[in-house]
């Protein structure tokens, strides 16, 4: 199936078991994701973390180790091997999706040999204030990666390569040497003074061979793997001139444009258009205001106008550079910046990003698929379920062949809002009718274009059973539930979205 829309799948979640062996689940799940209507998957990292084969591979310990050498205990990783993975590729490019590989660029774990090194402490609430003298420690802060030998890369990470830490007591130090002796990166978060540590050992990109040697993998990754694109991680702590000069080797080398989407997790509209203009808008961001719009308007329930469920986010500000999403591994229950939408307004939330005109839509594994998982928190073992997303098969369905034309909105109600696509005319049958509520059961009498006039629509979601026929100017009045959404195709395209 040829899709009219872009849509990407989020291809795990933080917690996908061990024995799910998720490379060979997405190769066999490509026919289905194609049959849907989805065009490109995000797969998370897949080199070796520190922490083996247990961690969903943000903790990098080596880029090169695909799932291929005996490092930290583990051939595979998390996922798989490298085999797998490639093969996973392949088969999800046979079907025309097209894969954006999770990159982590940030930071490094698990040092191979320690190093004496000088380290200024710095105020935690502050960390442009320094603590005391600079100090001598031992940390683990040279990577040799002893399993792979040197192959692919003999380049050896050390404290040069880095520009901060955490000390054994949990204090964060600004490591000394020639490129981190004037403080750290300047970046465009003054969160905490700078917002330049994340996490591990910082990658210091102030040094140019770290620079060249991650230029060097980023062409060794492409040509290994295939992949198409990228999701690129913890943007805001990494130099802003970094990726636009690491795309435009890669994309000189390869005479090709890589599509780049990237994690700026920050609510403030303002710093996500910094951004989209300081990297000359390279790279699309995950609208991570939306995402909280649609928390509050999940909690608040009918307390929340829907009117403004897109005030201050970057789809209304700048629709071509926002990624639009519901959930995602960061946000699922369990995780640091846990914030999930209530699954009474997910269906709501998915056609508000997969049915509009506005933004390029990231649909949340655990939404199509459900998800069971146990951890700990505040010292109790907690067992969370994540169910399928009611309708999610449909909207995406309903995104890929029919959503196009006109876009005509009615959000007139704080309560019952709804919007139409008119459809193209080289396109029979296609267009949409939308209407949600986060009250009472209601109706709405929207446009639907003068195409559609005489027309009739038959609801694929949202469990109404009626025939709606348009009048002789194409409006209709359509219905809907309480707190609930109902989705009106052409009676003569219903079949083609029920999956």
């Amino acid at each position: 199936m040829q899709a009219l829309n872009p849509t990407i799948i989020q291809f795990f979640h933080w917690y996908f078991p061990l024995e799910g062996n998720l490379w060979n689940h997405a190769a066999a799940e490509a026919d289905y994701l194609a049959g849907l209507g989805i065009t490109d998957a995000w797969l998370p990292p897949a080199y070796k973390s520190a922490l083996g084969n247990v961690e969903p591979g943000y903790a990098v310990y080596d880029l090169y180790d695909l799932g291929e050498f005996n490092q930290k205990d583990t051939v595979r990783t998390k996922y798989g091997t490298r085999d797998e993975y490639v093969a996973a590729i392949e088969s999800l490019h046979t079907y025309q999706i097209r894969v954006l590989a999770d990159i982590v660029l940030n930071h490094k774990h698990g040092g191979d040999e320690p190093e004496t090194i000088t380290i200024k402490k710095v105020n935690p609430h502050n960390r442009v204030e320094f603590i005391g003298e600079p100090a001598e420690i031992q940390a683990a802060t040279r990577f040799t990666f002893p399993g792979r030998g040197g192959k692919y890369s003999n380049y050896t990470w050390d404290h040069q390569s880095f520009t901060g830490l955490t000390d054994e007591e949990n204090n964060i130090g600004l490591i000394q040497h020639e490129y981190g002796s004037a403080g750290w990166e300047p970046l465009l978060e003054n969160e905490l003074g700078n917002f330049d540590y994340l996490m591990g050992n910082d990658i210091e990109y102030r040094n140019p061979f770290v620079r060249q040697e991650l230029k060097k993998w980023g062409v060794w990754y492409v040509e290994t793997t295939g992949i198409d694109g990228f999701r690129l991680d913890a943007l805001k702590h990494i130099n802003p001139g970094f990726y636009p000069e690491w795309l435009d080797h890669l994309g000189a080398y390869f005479h090709k444009v890589f599509n780049c989407i990237g994690e700026y997790w920050q609510s403030d509209l303002t710093a996500l258009s910094r951004y989209i203009s300081v990297t000359d808008r390279r790279i699309r961001l995950f609208d991570v205001p939306l995402h909280h719009n649609f928390q509050e308007a999940s909690n608040r329930k009918r307390a929340f106008d829907l009117r403004k469920i897109f005030d201050n986010t970057l789809t209304a500000a700048d629709p071509a550079m926002a990624v639009t999403f519901v959930d995602n591994h960061d946000t699922q229950p369990l995780q640091g910046l846990e914030s999930p939408v209530a699954q009474w307004f997910k269906p709501l939330a998915y056609a508000l990003i997969l049915l509009r005109e506005s933004g390029l839509p990231c649909v949340f594994y655990a939404g199509l698929y459900g998800a069971r998982y146990t951890d700990h928190k505040d010292g109790q073992e907690i067992t969370v379920e994540l169910n399928r997303v009611d309708g999610l098969e449909q909207l995406i369905r309903v995104r890929a062949l029919l959503a196009v034309g006109t876009q005509r909105d009615f959000f007139d109600d704080a309560h019952l809002v709804g919007w139409t696509r008119e459809g193209d005319e080289s396109l029979p049958g296609s267009g949409c009718a939308v209407v949600m509520s986060n009250g009472e059961a209601g109706e709405k009498r929207m446009d639907m274009g003068r195409p559609n006039a005489g027309k009739r629509f038959t609801a694929v979601c949202g469990n109404r059973h009626e025939i709606i026929s348009a009048d002789e100017n194409g409006w209709a009045v359509f219905p809907v539930h309480q707190e609930n959404i109902s989705v009106w195709v052409c009676d003569s395209r219903q079949h083609d979205i029920q999956y």
